[in-house]
């Protein structure tokens, strides 16, 4: 599928039929690998030359707003397809391939009536765009959170000894709790094992002798329990922090546990539940946004040639799709076809920003811009 796409007007000498003849025959013998196809625009109310002109300030600016809601919203379904485990698909609009919902374009009448006025049909789309962007983020914030949290959660159960969480490492057998007896569990580091075994009886009194189990270890660090007077309790920490061991802070609770579980599964639920719902509603206003960024790409062609070619309107209106090798021939074939004066005066025009209303780099005796579906 190709990908990128000029949308591309060209002014009418004799009749739209025999430039469409002409264009079809020039590209056929000098660039026949460039798909060629008619972009049908409807007449469309015209209105006043200040309305136009003040309508063209603004398409550049909506245009990009537009066409940046289609690509956040393509690149979100793409993440959402790879965490999901499914194979990209190919986007449509209504079923529709978006490729060829661009080069088989149909004006919408019953959403957009030709009648209306141009900035009404330009702010209609910005607006229907604006709120499905909005949305976009609100549903994107709220994915994200289960996600933060869950990944908190991972975080705890999968770091170093020094900060991860011990509840699913502790079991109830490792704890001795009574009315003058306490477990501490202790976190050594890996290198002074001995140093731990050997002194931890001593570092106070009230300890109770060969009560360390080694409960596990990771790359840093071994977990160890020890079992001492409720009393002795303070002072056990103080001294286990001058040798270099953290004595962590753990109280085994079942309840806790099961709680943690729970939540734990909730959220994951949680998680499964809000990706798929997020990257249907992309699925779908994808298709949205792309079918009104086609209605403006058609309004943004319109207004641009009347402000280019002027009144009546007189245009044949393209779609083609030229590979980067092909690009300046298929520019020399359209610039051929505009009759010589207009083309001289593009040509030898000093100042670059005429070359449309648009805002193209580049100047050209016709109306271009471009399409990226990516």
């Amino acid at each position: 599928m190709a990908t990128r796409y000029w949308i591309v007007s060209l002014p009418v000498q004799s009749s739209p039929t025999s430039l469409w003849s002409r264009l079809q025959e020039s590209i056929s013998k000098n660039s026949f690998d460039t798909p060629l196809y008619r972009f049908n625009i409807p007449n469309l109310r015209v209105g006043t030359l200040d309305s136009l002109l003040a309508l063209s300030d603004d398409l550049l600016k909506s245009n990009s707003f537009i066409e940046g809601c289609s690509h956040k919203i393509r690149r979100q379904i793409e993440d959402l397809e790879k965490a999901s485990g499914i194979l990209a698909s190919s986007l449509t609009v209504d079923g529709v391939p978006v490729d060829s919902y661009l080069t088989k374009f149909v004006w919408d009448e019953a959403k957009y009536p030709t009648m209306s006025p141009l900035k009404e049909i330009v702010d209609g789309i910005h607006v229907q765009v604006a709120k499905i962007d909005d949305d976009l983020k609100v549903r994107i914030a709220e994915y994200n959170n289960v996600r933060s949290q869950l990944n908190a959660i991972n975080r705890k159960q999968t770091g170093s000894l020094a900060v991860r969480d011990l509840s699913n490492l502790v079991k109830p057998e490792d704890i001795v709790t009574s009315e003058h007896l306490v477990t501490l569990i202790a976190v050594v580091p890996k290198y002074s094992q001995k140093d731990w075994l050997s002194c931890y009886e001593t570092l106070t009194t009230y300890v109770v002798p060969r009560s360390s189990k080694n409960l596990h270890e990771d790359n840093e660090y071994a977990l160890y329990t020890v079992t001492l007077f409720n009393r002795d309790a303070d002072n056990f920490r103080i001294k286990a922090r001058e040798r270099g061991f953290q004595i962590r802070d753990f109280e085994y609770n079942s309840e806790t546990q099961e709680s943690r579980k729970q939540e734990l599964e909730k959220l994951m639920q949680d998680q499964e539940s809000l990706k798929s719902a997020l990257l249907q509603w992309c699925y779908t206003s994808y298709g949205e946004v792309f079918t009104s960024w086609m209605h403006f790409c058609a309004v943004r062609l319109f207004a641009e040639s009347i402000l280019r070619y002027g009144l009546p309107p007189s245009f044949l209106s393209v779609v083609l799709s030229p590979s980067v090798k092909s690009e300046k021939k298929v520019r020399t074939i359209l610039e051929s076809l505009c009759g010589s004066s207009n083309s001289t005066f593009w040509k030898t025009e000093d100042d670059g920003s005429m070359g449309g209303f648009g805002g193209e780099a580049d100047a050209h005796p016709y109306v271009s811009f471009t399409i990226n579906l990516i």
